[in-house]
């Protein structure tokens, strides 16, 4: 087969026909190719943090959240796992056809240190099937509150990094939707999100924005950046999270504060503890 010069030396082209990147042929249509620059663009920021693990302690453990189809794990595992003895990728994710699928797949690709489970965030806490220490925790493309599940995972493990795409975010929003009337009250600042185009945006925008307080405030140094170019994906926000032993100061107060300015208490479980 010719080569093709988007694909990097040494993965699998089973591989990427299985995830329909690469057509039955061994062929990139215009869709196809989009995703491979996207998936290869998280893996440039991802393998850095693999490789540190792997020095620092010989091993490392990846749990990748609302995993899907599992792309990014088998991405992960095809290009800097499958050619060492140690490291292991586990994808959660609560669909059970999808699941199986993936485990299949993992089988037949010889990617033994590769696990797929079935499981919801809130029960891959403290789950048996689980190692204890999970060195890094990736959520890409989570929807809604999948994101926060698994960033209450991360923290719950005190992994060493976090690694999140977040993708649609309904919750915030709809809090301010519910609010509405009383925040333009309060508050001229309230014409930020009083159009319902705007509550959307506005309400994915200060999602992100609590998280990454969240974060600060368990300890983590934050670097927020694009993924790909706009004209690539609109859900493009990339959240590196590193672990430190110093948590920002003021981050729980801003978020207190936040909560309290935008009329957004009732989420004061999800983004306060």
């Amino acid at each position: 087969m010719k080569s093709i010069p988007e694909i990097r030396p040494g993965q699998s082209l089973e591989l990427l026909k299985e995830l329909h990147i690469l057509t039955r042929d061994g062929k990139l249509n215009q869709d196809s190719r989009r995703k491979l620059k996207q998936v290869y663009h998280l893996y440039q920021f991802i393998e850095p943090l693999l490789a540190e693990v792997m020095a620092a302690r010989g091993d490392l453990t990846l749990v990748d959240h609302g995993a899907g189809k599992s792309y990014l794990g088998f991405i992960l595992y095809d290009l800097f796992l499958k050619g060492r003895d140690h490291g292991q990728v586990f994808g959660i994710e609560t669909r059970t056809e999808l699941v199986e699928k993936s485990r299949e797949l993992a089988q037949r690709l010889g990617f033994a240190r590769m696990s797929l489970l079935n499981l919801s965030v809130e029960d891959s806490i403290g789950s048996a099937q689980l190692p204890p220490q999970v060195d890094i925790v990736t959520a890409l493309h989570a929807c809604d509150t999948a994101t926060d599940d698994a960033i209450r995972f991360a923290l719950h493990q005190e992994a060493q990094f976090i690694v999140l795409v977040p993708c649609c975010q309904a919750e915030v929003a709809a809090v301010l939707r519910r609010h509405k009337s009383e925040s333009l009250a309060q508050t001229p600042l309230a014409e930020i999100w009083r159009h319902p185009l705007h509550t959307r945006e506005f309400g994915s925008q200060i999602t992100n924005v609590l998280r990454c307080l969240l974060l600060e405030a368990h300890g983590y140094q934050l670097t927020v950046t694009e993924l790909v170019g706009w004209e690539h994906s609109m859900k493009n926000e990339l959240i590196i999270a590193r672990r430190s032993s110093t948590p920002r100061g003021n981050a729980r107060e801003r978020i207190e504060r936040i909560l309290q300015a935008l009329n957004l208490k009732d989420l004061e479980p999800r983004f306060l503890y």
